[in-house]
């Protein structure tokens, strides 16, 4: 067994603002960013961004619904690489990501910049205010990350988190590269509101993903985030295929916590890979909206639905109800215990239950 503290090293910048010290590696790269023959400005045309589906047409001097990318004199930049708002080592649990290197740490960054507008959104100062950036290069921070390993951390890699990291597309993927070189594994907390072509692209250097299933409905995404739900469970059924997937559902009080709701949802999951971990979380308010915290009922009610399609269901933001331990499905045995984003992780590096054999589906 093994139990990591964590070192208390987090960087967050969250107050000031100003994006862009270095232009020289503003200019977004996408291959199918293109050119739409908007008519606001015949010389400089707009452009039609398409890295997600919101397709934005942005005029000269403008920028997409995410604000970060930037129509300037007819060629688009990614206004926010290399900028980060956050950056720390973090434990795998607090992506949260249960099944995949448990007990490990991960070089966690985020920049700016969100394609939705959640009201409950608990980023909202970095995904849709204007922080203080820090540059950091893609060469900077693969070191960065290397050296934690060097200095005994148990780092096992990057993860792009924070705000959307999609909306930080030319960073990561340069970044993802650079660290797959070297031999580190790469980690997308995202919201899963991408067009396909990118992230196939994308998804060759990433080993694991935590995909924001907001709720299970098109009317919830619509009113309460400005989205879609359609792209989301597209995201989610292409990347598991190709990557570790693991799934958060934010129940918030009255809008998307009834248990027919929560049903669909564990169906849904189910229909791809019944072992795909689901975190239902628990919602606080935020940003704005007020409704009040998630009852602890309503979300060990959703947890017991959803165990009945689903092999793994864990609650988020609850500890008082001790549902972020992993359990064997087979005989119930205690596999990994976990206190606050702390994990202690039994002898399960075979891949099975060291009770009954049943086969774990942990990334070790």
């Amino acid at each position: 067994m093994h139990n990591y503290a964590v070192p208390d090293n987090n960087r967050s910048n969250r107050a000031g603002g100003g994006l862009g010290r270095h232009p020289a590696r503003l200019v977004a790269h996408w291959k199918n960013i293109s050119e739409t023959g908007g008519k606001t400005n015949l010389q400089h045309p707009a452009l039609g961004c398409q890295v997600c589906p919101r397709l934005c047409n942005i005029s000269p001097g403008k920028r997409g619904f995410c604000r970060v990318r930037e129509n300037r004199d007819g060629k688009l930049y990614a206004t926010n690489y290399g900028e980060c708002s956050s950056y720390g080592l973090d434990p795998m649990e607090k992506k949260p990501l249960y099944h995949f290197y448990p007990g490990s740490l991960i070089f966690s960054l985020g920049s700016v910049g969100c394609n939705l507008r959640c009201g409950f959104c608990q980023n909202w100062q970095i995904a849709h205010g204007n922080p203080a950036t820090t540059y950091l290069s893609p060469e900077r921070a693969v070191e960065t990350a290397m050296r934690q390993k060097e200095r005994g951390y148990p780092c096992v890699g990057l993860a792009y988190t924070y705000n959307e990291p999609f909306m930080w597309y030319e960073y990561v993927y340069d970044t993802a590269m650079l660290a797959r070189e070297a031999g580190l594994k790469n980690v997308l907390v995202t919201n899963g509101y991408v067009n396909e072509e990118p992230l196939k692209e994308m998804l060759p250097y990433i080993d694991a993903m935590n995909i924001d299933v907001k709720a299970f409905t098109d009317e919830f995404y619509r009113s309460n985030c400005a989205g879609r739900l359609a792209p989301v469970l597209s995201t989610a059924e292409i990347a598991h295929r190709q990557c570790h997937v693991e799934i958060t559902t934010l129940l918030v009080t009255g809008l998307n916590d009834g248990p027919e709701e929560v049903e669909r949802l564990a169906g849904w999951l189910a229909g791809l890979d019944p072992e795909i971990p689901l975190h239902l979380s628990r919602y606080f308010p935020n940003y704005n909206m007020d409704l009040p915290p998630t009852p602890p009922d309503t979300l060990a009610r959703a947890r017991e639905t959803a165990l009945q399609k689903l092999r793994y269901v864990y609650i988020g933001n609850a500890p008082e109800l001790r549902a972020a331990n992993t359990r064997c499905p087979g005989c119930d045995k205690l596999l990994i215990d976990r206190r606050g984003y702390n994990a202690l992780v039994g002898d399960i590096s075979g891949g099975a239950c060291p009770g009954c054999g049943e086969r774990i589906a942990v990334v070790m």
